[in-house]
């Protein structure tokens, strides 16, 4: 009978270097403990790195940095699909997003369906934020952060060069997502959003 360990680490190196995991993903090789243990010993042992609480990944090496660990971006997108929730980029991340800021936001704050948290990576957090339904209807990936972006400048503060770009990227949206979105922004944002149709 094979170890939780030796399971585990099996499993993890038929993964792609770079993927990431919970502990979850490991149930069926024993208890939560053993499992718990297990990604212990594996991270003393460096088959894996911690990337935070209950975060793991499969280590990428990169020939200029040596471990190149996984970006916030990729943990989030991680947690996103793991927990299953509805979630809605905002703020600077919004922005950064649609190309409509170079900042690289060291707070990554999602608006979501499901319970609120904080996950520090390093220098960086990401903030999942309990919303009201409605701020999660939008159904277009351009739009959904369109409307997120645009609250962030506020209203009066858009400048032509903003406004052309977000025109730009929304005339890619699919028109009967893109419709329905319209409907669920402020008044002023219906109007900027509407020169896309």
């Amino acid at each position: 009978m094979e170890s939780t360990e030796k399971q585990i680490e099996r499993s993890i190196k038929r993964r792609p270097k770079g993927t990431l995991f919970f502990p979850d993903d490991f149930s069926k090789f024993g208890s939560s403990d053993a499992v718990r243990k297990a990604l212990e010993r594996l991270t003393a042992k460096e088959h894996i790195i911690r990337v935070a609480q209950g975060i793991y990944a499969r280590p990428k090496e990169s020939k200029y940095i040596g471990v190149a660990m996984p970006s916030a971006e990729e943990i989030a997108e991680a947690i996103i699909k793991r927990d299953k929730l509805r979630t809605v980029p905002t703020g600077i991340y919004a922005l950064n997003a649609l190309g409509l800021s170079t900042q690289i936001p060291m707070k990554i704050i999602l608006l979501t369906d499901g319970s609120p948290r904080e996950i520090r990576i390093g220098k960086r957090t990401i903030n999942f934020r309990k919303t009201t339904p409605s701020n999660l209807l939008a159904k277009g990936k351009i739009s959904r952060l369109v409307i997120q972006a645009l609250k962030e400048i506020g209203n009066g503060n858009v400048s032509e060069k903003e406004e052309f770009r977000i025109i730009d990227l929304l005339k890619k949206e699919d028109r009967k997502d893109l419709e329905h979105d319209i409907s669920l922004a402020p008044a002023w944002i219906q109007k900027i959003m509407k020169k896309a149709l």
